[in-house]
């Protein structure tokens, strides 16, 4: 830090003047990363030198969004120490407003602002025009920022969602997995096909697109059958499910089939070539909602029919006809007999259910299957049988953590497990650490899994277990690098973006092909 200027006069020599104590906030988002951690540090601290400011203290949240402040630990940590009173420091630096937040209501923002203030400490940015002062004017440019910041995050986001709806019109898929009967499909730019992507395989040119195509013969025919015993011998879904499961036939998921699973099947329009996309939506951080049909995104005929349209169309109509059958009240009063039997609803219990119309029927009868709810007097806002599926997995995660070093060791490597913190040390090189995935179930048909990193616990590589539905057995891993910790995920979808999913594997052979020991012979 240069030291003050000296007076000029007899006296030479002055004491410095003391600078004044300062922290720095820092943030980086995953999805706008527009400044690096380095080149806003770099910027704060020119401008503290500049005004005799020391930074005592830095609050860093790399890879977080900033719609919100959940999950942004290194402001919560700022707040909390702001709060209490114990605060060393005058000042907060920000290298801008939007590093602070793209509150989506900019009220948000000036409340942890205030909260500063009303502690003493004011928050200065030091790369905006204005001053920093409680001037009207600055006030009035802080709140035009603030507005800018929120609707630069409510752009990216209609112009990415328009991007993708423009694919689906073209034909392209758009997430999500292909279904037991169909595969996933690479093509080029100029429509060659170059390769059938695997479970876990995706795309690494920009160019590249994605189609799905017909699947294996066997799998092909097991998909007619389905329909042609539900429409021609008119079985239930339950009976067919029974047959298949007797065959020894499973899923794609290599799963037992189940009434809901062939329903699936009975329900979705790739199955006669159909594309279709924002069935469901979650924007900004919002709760997720099932979209009514008129905001589906769909082209038709985008891909090689499976199962021949008037078969389809014949079997949606026996659906359709269930339900047709019954009066308003009689549905209802079917599904409060089914919240008085088990106690919750949910779209995948309700079509499980051999004497119910579909959770689709559901939705279209009433607008919603919360609307459906709230008539029978069911109110889902807080599912608290999450709390014993955390138990579970909590005292089931030592029991994964040790497992994986067993099997580290098995190939060889050397591997020090630390209990308290369940972190592994493998051959003195590098270290690993479990979070276990916990299935959330959206709809039917989508499902999210939360990714709680502990930053006093990050190693080399952090291993995500990701739960299947029934959050019974691992369903497969993400194994996410430290070097790329600005990329990682707050939740994972059923399928997400490349990049994220580029660090997802069905097995844990890649650890151990990391960890085996390789012997060097020695030289002749």
């Amino acid at each position: 830090m240069p030291s003050s200027a000296r007076p000029s006069g007899e006296f030479n020599s002055q004491a410095p003047i003391p600078l004044l104590p300062a922290a720095a906030y820092l943030r980086t988002s995953t999805s706008h990363q527009r400044y690096s951690l380095v080149s806003q540090a770099a910027a704060i601290s020119t401008y503290a030198k500049a005004h005799g400011m020391l930074i005592i203290k830095i609050f860093v949240d790399e890879g977080k969004s900033g719609l919100d402040v959940k999950g942004r630990g290194g402001l919560r940590d700022l707040l909390q120490v702001v709060q209490s009173g114990d605060a060393e420091f005058q000042t907060i630096l920000v290298h801008d407003v939007s590093r602070w937040g793209r509150f989506q209501n900019i009220d948000e923002g000036a409340y942890y602002e205030h909260l500063c203030t009303l502690a003493g400490i004011n928050v200065v940015y030091c790369q905006e025009p204005f001053q920093n002062d409680s001037s009207p004017l600055t006030g009035l440019f802080r709140s035009v920022k603030r507005a800018m910041a929120s609707e630069s995050s409510r752009e990216l986001s209609a112009k990415i969602f328009a991007g993708q709806c423009h694919l689906v019109k073209l034909g392209y898929r758009q997430g999500g997995t292909a279904g037991y009967g169909l595969r996933r499909v690479l093509i080029n730019r100029h429509h060659e096909v170059k390769a059938t992507l695997h479970p876990g395989e995706r795309k690494s040119l920009l160019t590249d697109r994605v189609i799905l195509a017909p699947g294996p013969p066997d799998e092909i025919s097991v998909v007619e059958r389905i329909y042609r015993d539900f429409v021609e011998r008119r079985l239930s879904e339950s009976e067919i499910a029974t047959v298949l499961t007797m065959e020894g036939r499973v899923t794609d998921l290599n799963r037992p089939w189940t009434r809901g699973t062939v329903h699936q099947v009975l329900t979705n329009e790739k199955y006669i070539g159909n594309n279709v996309y924002n069935r469901t939506s979650s924007k900004l951080r919002q709760r997720a909602r099932c979209n009514s049909p008129d905001e589906w995104i769909r082209c038709d005929h985008a891909f090689r029919e499976i199962v021949p349209t008037p078969l389809f169309m014949a079997a949606r109509a026996i659906i359709q006809e269930r339900s047709l059958r019954l009066s308003d009240a009689e549905m209802l009063s079917l599904l409060r007999k089914l919240l008085t039997r088990v106690g919750t609803l949910s779209g995948l219990l309700i079509d499980e259910q051999e004497s119910m119309p579909s959770s689709s029927s559901y939705q279209s009868r009433f607008g919603g299957l919360l609307r459906a709810y709230e008539l029978v007097g069911y109110k889902p806002e807080r599912d608290y049988r999450f709390v014993a599926v955390n138990r579970a997995l909590r005292a089931w995660r030592p029991t994964v953590v040790e497992d994986i070093a067993n099997r580290l060791r098995s190939v060889g490597a050397d591997v020090f497990h630390d209990k308290p913190t369940g972190m592994l040390t493998v051959n003195g090189e590098w270290t690993a650490s479990v979070i276990i995935a916990r299935c959330i179930h959206i709809s039917p048909n989508c499902s999210r899994w939360r990714l709680r990193f502990e930053a006093q616990r990050i190693t080399d590589l952090v291993i995500a277990v990701r739960m299947d539905r029934e959050n019974a057995i691992a369903h497969d891993y993400y194994i996410f690098p430290k070097i790329d910790i600005g990329a990682w995920p707050r939740q994972l979808a059923d399928e997400n973006v490349p990049l994220i999913d580029s660090y997802r594997f069905e097995t844990l052979k890649v650890l151990e092909d990391l960890a085996e020991r390789a012997l060097i012979k020695e030289a002749a």
